[in-house]
């Protein structure tokens, strides 16, 4: 077999280069055939309504994984991965075409960066091209880059859990939310969770959406007993964790249509909700069926931009239920009221400073 240095998918009204189209990205599996780097750029292109859905206009960040899926590859996470097979690309990389379109973010770390801005199919079809899996858009819009205008509630399944508990809690947060007067959107994550979102109205700050999730997650523990907002591990048991810091600035979700890194080239896949409580097993949502969903059904999704709403009910729930801050990601910032970022387990007699340092007696 003649190896082809490089082929074309059409994206929009452009050609876009993919370049070693042969190479093997995932595996074939007992359920899916292997799928090569051009497989993956003419999904991208298939899915080109639902995708652009969610990243257009949003600063995006790319998990690149340029040699494919293999067991025991790693994602690096920071600079002590660096022998990492695959990584996070947050700024632009070198060679992108001229119609490639930027938005500048502001990390927590009050350093900036020029980050891609889809605005067409062929941008995400280019990104397939530089071997990216999984799209990690902002909750933003480039017209205005502090000012979220997506609520996004990750349900997380803890050991013991499963898909189906995350699908059922996800039923429970949608009943929830539309007692406050939100309407939810669900998707698959591509592997366990589920994620809900709702189109919220861009006046709060990143800080405001994040206490409107704690609030939420709070209020959805006390309906259901297998729910936690525990950030500590320890503390979750067998239950489906709600992480409400997604909804840090720079924090990110894969995207919907969004492949996943694991075998049988999964997808974080939009549906309704009579669907999702269809699914047995989220691998049947793959790059080989998805397409023809989206084909034949249509986005789930088409509506979401229909309405936004406002959050001020969920930060009414942060403030009248007890709990107050919760900690924040290790790498981010410390924050005003955070607690002590120090595992119950490790807490013994003694005083800790702000950054979770003990100090003796």
């Amino acid at each position: 077999m003649v190896k082809v240095s490089a082929a074309e998918v059409q994206a929009g009204g452009r050609a876009v280069r993919v370049s070693s189209p042969d190479r093997i990205i995932y595996e074939a599996t007992g359920r899916t055939p292997e799928v090569s780097k051009l497989m993956v750029a003419q999904y991208v292109a298939s899915v080109e309504d639902g995708l652009m859905r969610a990243l257009r206009d949003r600063p995006t960040a790319l998990e690149r994984w340029p040699s494919g899926v293999r067991e025991g590859m790693r994602l690096a996470t920071g600079p002590q991965d660096s022998k990492a097979e695959a990584f996070y690309q947050k700024r632009v990389p070198k060679g992108a075409p001229d119609y490639l379109e930027t938005a500048t973010v502001t990390f927590p770390s009050g350093r900036t960066a020029d980050e891609i801005c889809p605005t067409e199919i062929a941008v995400p079809v280019w990104c397939a091209h530089m071997g990216t899996l999984t799209f990690h858009p902002w909750p933003v819009r480039r017209d205005d880059v502090d000012h979220p205008d997506e609520l996004r509630i990750d349900l997380d399944p803890q050991p013991g859990t499963s898909f189906a508990d995350a699908v059922r809690v996800a039923g429970v947060a949608r009943e929830l939310l539309a007692e406050l007067g939100l309407t939810a959107y669900v998707k698959t994550s591509g592997n366990r969770g589920v994620h809900v979102y709702v189109r919220i109205e861009p006046r709060w700050e990143f800080l405001d959406v994040r206490h409107a999730a704690i609030g939420f997650g709070r209020a959805l523990e006390r309906r259901d007993e297998q729910v936690t907002t525990a950030w500590w591990k320890e503390e979750r048991g067998e239950r489906i964790f709600v992480d409400y810091n997604q909804n840090c600035r720079d924090r990110t979700i894969a995207s919907a249509y969004s492949l996943r890194p694991l075998p049988g080239a999964p997808v974080s896949t939009p549906l309704s909700w009579d669907d999702l409580a269809g699914i047995a097993d989220p691998r049947e949502l793959n790059l080989f069926t998805v397409p023809e969903r989206l084909a034949d059904g249509g986005d789930p999704w088409a509506g979401i931009d229909d309405e936004a709403f406002s959050i001020q009910p969920l930060l009414d729930l942060y403030e009248e239920l007890p709990g107050g801050e919760m900690p924040y990601p290790p790498d981010h910032p410390k924050m005003p009221g955070e607690p002590p970022r120090v595992q119950p387990s490790k807490k013994v007699a003694g005083h800790w400073d702000a950054d979770g340092n003990r100090i003796e007696d």
